[in-house]
């Protein structure tokens, strides 16, 4: 089993640069990589037999030490851990199980850049700052809205049949987005937005036919759904939304002359999703709706790969950083998930969207 990261420094496992643990079903660590070594500040030899609960001690009242016992996957986030010799800090943990042998799992750690140092954490209250930002904007940008939709009306009135769909959507639009200016609001709150269990297709596809009508005009997006997919339990403007800025960004990754043409792919599929542990320590559903944005473009640089989810962190010349941070922020409010990943072999960068099963 000690093979899976690589004892052997030549083995490529062993400069992962993920934080990586292999625990054997009886919670004794029996493999450890470098980048885990140097973030518990613990050799290996002081970790491979180690029980992993008193080498990671939890110091949250909200989660239980039960977590390292788990059989199915698992993600928690900004849970406070003694790691190593450490004080304690904040830490993303994800579980998986081996799923060829019965009681193993992968551990991988991820710690926060310290809140004096960055002064943001990832996902709240880098979100919170984003979307403050956008409330005090509202005002502002409502009143040109409302002339939008009123300046459509008119259109409307003289239309062609073949112009009336068009006054129609700008009209839907400005609806949906002063809809969500109005959220954007309130997103300092920790109210959940009112999900149900909703088709996601219909809202995947609007999402794609407003791309076509404006940004992504002339671009390749290419749809491979799973027919058989169930409901996803979302909040249909928000899922749109995500959609539009997940999509914009796979467009301005592919604008460079050296990736122009290439293609946008949107796909879904059903996974058996990880579980995702709620901030008062609660496992939520499995999120088992997979949504995938995937483009040939760059990637984003390494340096701002931890961090891509804050606001105002953009690799592009007159990006806000904005965008990412409203879709962690929203995804999270669905209690869903956001991924980023970069598939070097295959060239291409995917977000993946994971979000529970609706019920109803």
């Amino acid at each position: 089993m000690n093979e899976l990261i690589g004892h052997d420094p030549r083995d490529p496992h062993a400069a992962h640069p993920v934080a990586t643990l292999v625990i054997a079903p009886d919670n004794r660590i029996v493999a450890a990589n470098s980048r885990a070594e140097s973030l518990l500040n613990m050799a290996r030899s002081a970790l491979i037999g180690s029980d992993i609960e008193l080498v990671l001690r939890i110091d949250d009242p909200n989660v239980d030490t039960s977590i390292w016992r788990t059989d199915k996957p698992l993600s928690a986030y900004d849970i406070r851990v003694h790691a190593g010799r450490m004080e304690a800090v904040e830490m993303d943990v994800m579980i998986n199980p081996l799923s060829d042998q019965d009681g193993w799992r992968i551990v991988a750690l991820h710690i926060h850049t310290p809140p004096q140092a960055s002064g943001l954490r990832r996902g709240h209250v880098g979100a919170k700052s984003a979307t403050g930002a956008a409330a005090m904007l509202a005002h502002e940008i409502k009143n040109p809205l409302s002339g939008i939709r009123g300046a459509a009306q008119l259109l409307e009135i003289d239309a062609t049949d073949d112009a009336r769909p068009l006054t129609t959507l700008i009209r839907d639009e400005v609806d949906r987005i002063a809809a969500l200016i109005d959220r954007m609001q309130h997103f300092t709150s920790n109210q959940p937005l009112d999900c149900r269990p909703e088709n996601i297709y219909p809202l995947i596809d609007h999402a794609i036919d407003l791309a076509w009508a404006g940004f992504a005009r002339g671009r390749s997006i290419l749809r491979r759904y799973d027919p058989s997919l169930p409901f996803a339990n979302v909040n249909g403007d928000a899922l749109v939304q995500i959609m539009l800025n997940l999509i914009k960004n796979a467009v301005e990754a592919t604008e460079e002359p050296e990736y122009e043409g290439r293609e946008i792919i949107v796909s879904t599929a059903f996974r058996h999703g990880i579980s995702l542990m709620s901030e008062r320590g609660k496992q939520n559903a499995p999120l088992q709706v997979e949504i995938q944005v995937v483009d040939h473009g760059p990637g984003v640089p390494d340096s701002i790969r931890d961090v891509l989810f804050n606001p105002f962190i953009s690799n592009k010349r007159s990006g806000q950083g904005l965008g990412l941070a409203l879709v962690d922020k929203l995804v999270r409010d669905m209690n869903g998930l956001v991924q980023y990943e970069r598939d070097h072999i295959a060239e291409r960068t995917v977000f993946r969207l994971l979000l529970p099963m609706g019920i109803g």
